[in-house]
């Protein structure tokens, strides 16, 4: 038996590990057993090129949890250490034995890809949990012995030789007072499902029995898939295997996805991986946090933004490459320009994607279009690169349900819809039962109406604008007709200027000043005497700055405003300005104004009920 210290830079080293190494103390599970995974692989690297001799068996990984001692055990079959080995690779902290051995065989197999650890700090976050580890060990090299090394979380250990048959390693972990939340089964169970799921080698979970000897506990439940569809080629998948996988990862989810990308990349950077396209709902909060990113099958985070462009965490899938730069921790990016190669390069793949779907079956692709049109915008919104591919896909979907894209839009209206001005106007809308009677009186002039209604349409139109030359998106209730596309010069009022400002204090006494701007408009006697329309740029800054963003927070403060549109040339203007009764007149005034709110959904309340009155008594 010999003692010694561990060879640290400060008596500190354990307190600072168990408080600042890492955020999660349940992250102890995922090193430890990424550990033991490491050490397997590594007897197969060595099996693979000669260097360990005989058949290496059943080299599946173990964790066995031990309630009545307080104890949990991570067993592995794998390379084992020697008393040399342990000295070296424990107790010198931060000396990684992983990044030693792929830098020694690196060059004589292709293997060494799967190691796992690369920092040397895993094997103390058990100290995050346990007030003492211990470490019993056989190594595969001939005539090694069996080695026990034992510390209670001091700079102070043992080691000794020991009885152990079996190669490999045993992690004894003694949980502390203030960690017994991990001697739960289900505890343990949800944390190796969490971050072992997809380990390579098999990994599986018993508890001790009673009278039960560590070394016979018979453990069944295997908790991982050690060869899950990404780490696959895509010509060895069918489309159900996809749709397995798919389920693998969201149990809880019962709608298939729409397609998938398999992701397959091995220069200038190692990247696999499935991205999936769910259907999309209207708010894209709730979609995000979906991609979980692996590092050599191990799970790290779900929490991609800085691998993905914002826009892709709508998507769902798995992403695994071990040149994603991760801290000590593996819990947070560090800052790499291989990380924007990997951002870059997986929006071009989606992007490819979806034009080669566009162009396959652009009938299938029209017929999912509602459920991935939020994602598309939103890409097309964050990253030019993506909006320069997707301009080919993007489609609008017109009121009478057929699809256009941007180019093929643009020829189908630039005739019919460009204004004396020579300027293209898109007409829009965002309800179609609410702005009905605009959408009737556009399609009575032979205009097309787009349907905008998904939470990010201000700003995408915002952003069409500024890319389609000439054109101009005005709401189909932002004026009248003949106003937002106009044609030539007003046709001639029957009011006279000093007849219409007659009549214009009578009118804004009917409606609150705060809400309504009254103004006159020379229309044709067919459109209505009265209308209420909400003009383009206040709507739409309002709109915006409901979604938050673009420096709009102003004009959310604001009041609604409208203007109350009176048509000089409707017979029934030119009634009621000629009515010598001032109380029939007052009265007919309000009743064409409340049915001028009424078509826009604005009259409410008492003055709805004093309305229904008016019309019945005028009836009679």
């Amino acid at each position: 038996m010999s003692t010694g210290k561990i060879n640290v830079q400060t008596e500190n080293i354990f307190p600072i590990i168990k408080k600042f190494l890492y955020s999660d103390h349940e992250i102890f599970l995922r090193e430890l057993v990424s550990n033991a995974v490491d050490a397997t692989q590594k007897l197969k690297t060595l099996t693979s090129i000669g260097e360990a001799k005989g058949d290496i068996g059943d080299i599946k990984v173990e964790v066995i949890l031990n309630k009545e001692a307080k104890t949990i055990t991570i067993r592995d079959k794998g390379i084992g250490m020697t008393a040399e080995e342990i000295e070296k690779y424990i107790t010198q902290i931060a000396f990684s034995g992983a990044e030693e051995f792929v830098n020694k065989y690196k060059d004589k197999t292709s293997e060494t890809n799967a190691i796992i650890g690369h920092f040397g700090l895993g094997f103390y976050s058990g100290f995050m949990v346990a007030k003492k580890i211990e470490i019993v060990s056989l190594s595969f090299k001939e005539g090694a012995k069996a080695v026990h090394w034992e510390c209670d979380g001091s700079p102070e250990y043992k080691i000794e030789e020991t009885n152990k048959q079996d190669r490999g390693t045993d992690i004894i972990l003694h949980i502390a007072d203030d960690s017994e939340e991990f001697l739960e089964e289900q505890r343990i169970d949800h944390l190796l499902t969490k971050y072992c799921k997809f380990l390579p080698v098999e990994i599986k979970f018993g508890t001790r029995k009673e009278g039960e000897k560590e070394n016979e506990v018979e453990v069944d439940n295997v908790i991982n898939n050690p060869s899950p569809a990404w780490t696959k080629k895509p010509s060895e998948l069918k489309e159900e295997d996809y749709k397995a996988f798919y389920r693998e990862l969201y149990p809880m989810t019962f709608e298939e996805p729409l397609f998938h990308i398999h992701l397959n990349v091995d220069y200038p950077f190692n990247l696999t991986g499935i991205l999936y396209f769910p259907r999309i709902k209207k708010s894209i909060e709730a979609q995000k946090d979906k991609i979980q990113l692996y590092c050599n099958q191990v799970f790290v985070t779900d929490s991609v933004e800085n691998i993905v462009p914002d826009f892709l965490s709508l998507l769902q899938g798995v992403i695994d490459s071990p040149d994603i730069p991760l801290n000590v921790s593996r819990s947070y990016l560090q800052s790499d320009a291989s990380v924007k190669k990997i951002s870059a390069h997986i929006t071009k793949k989606v992007a490819d994607k979806l034009e080669e779907i566009f162009k396959k079956d652009r009938t299938d692709f029209e017929s999912k279009w509602e459920d991935i049109k939020i994602f598309v915008q939103y890409g097309m919104l964050s990253e030019e690169k993506f909006y320069e591919k997707a301009q080919k896909f993007a489609l609008l979907k017109s009121i009478d349900g057929s699809y256009a894209t941007l180019e093929e839009y643009a020829e189908k209206v630039k005739v019919a819809q460009t204004d004396k001005d020579k300027k293209i106007i898109y007409l829009y809308t965002t309800n179609a039962d609410e702005q009905h009677s605009f959408i009737e009186t556009a399609k009575e002039r032979g205009y097309d109406v787009i349907v905008f209604d998904s939470p990010i349409d201000a700003h995408y139109i915002n952003q069409l604008e500024q890319k389609l030359q000439n054109t101009s998106f005005v709401r189909v209730d932002a004026d009248v007709i003949d106003k937002i596309i106009k044609k030539e010069e007003d046709q001639p009022s029957k009011l006279t200027e000093t007849e219409q400002n007659l009549l214009k204090p009578i009118v804004e006494g009917m409606v609150p000043k705060e809400k309504f701007t009254v103004v006159f408009e020379s229309l044709s006697e067919k459109d209505a005497p009265m209308i209420i329309t909400k003009p383009e740029f206040m709507r739409r800054m309002k709109d915006m700055s409901a979604m938050g963003g673009g420096g709009m927070a102003f004009y959310g403060s604001l009041p609604d405003m409208h203007n109350l549109v009176v048509n000089s040339n409707h017979p029934l203007i030119s009634k009621i300005l000629n009515e010598k009764n001032s109380e029939k007149q007052k009265q007919l005034t309000k009743q064409t104004a409340d049915l001028a709110m009424l078509s826009q959904g604005l009259l409410k309340g008492e003055e709805l009920t004093k309305f229904i009155k008016r019309s019945v008594e005028l009836i009679d």
